[in-house]
């Protein structure tokens, strides 16, 4: 991907995007290509997401793994499936193995990913998405995770405070 096609895609999504507030969600995207983890991590975070990153699946888990029990903890994780060393997928297997329960976005370039699923069923991703896609594809599919899980109990704690 050159220079120039991020800040083309990326003005283009900008204009279909709703600023949300979700402080209370945090988004780990894993990404070995540095454009589409940056560009990833930009709408995301202009979405009103907190985001953090990581380069590779190894680093994923690890980033994964330093906050499991802390309040900040993710509530979801996004990964690229094709990556040098640990691949989206290890790192779900992983994921699970530890039950980390939060839900999982993968992405890939190739059919043949949702064919590992099929073989390992309880590693089911929430979401699949194939590369390329528009960041009006990522938004819509994360909204649609965070739609499924419950509201964090802390955001309830704060709308019963104002009343």
């Amino acid at each position: 991907m050159s220079g120039n096609e991020i800040p083309q895609a990326f003005e283009k999504a900008k204009a279909s995007l709703t600023l949300q507030t979700n402080p209370l969600r945090r988004i780990l995207v894993v990404e070995d290509e540095p454009d589409i983890r940056r560009l990833n991590a930009v709408a995301l975070n202009r979405a009103g997401y907190h985001v953090d990153t990581a380069e590779d699946g190894l680093a994923g888990w690890k980033a994964l793994h330093a906050v499991r029990h802390a309040p900040e903890s993710y509530h979801l994780l996004i990964t690229d499936h094709d990556m040098p060393g640990l691949t989206g997928l290890a790192l779900v297997k992983k994921l699970r193995a530890a039950r980390m329960a939060m839900p999982v976005i993968m992405a890939s370039g190739t059919s043949s990913t949702e064919d590992m699923f099929i073989r390992y069923p309880w590693l089911q991703p929430a979401a699949m998405l194939v590369k390329p896609y528009s960041m009006e594809q990522l938004l819509g599919t994360v909204e649609k995770c965070f739609a499924q899980l419950p509201v964090p109990a802390t955001r309830l704690r704060r709308r019963q405070t104002m009343f």
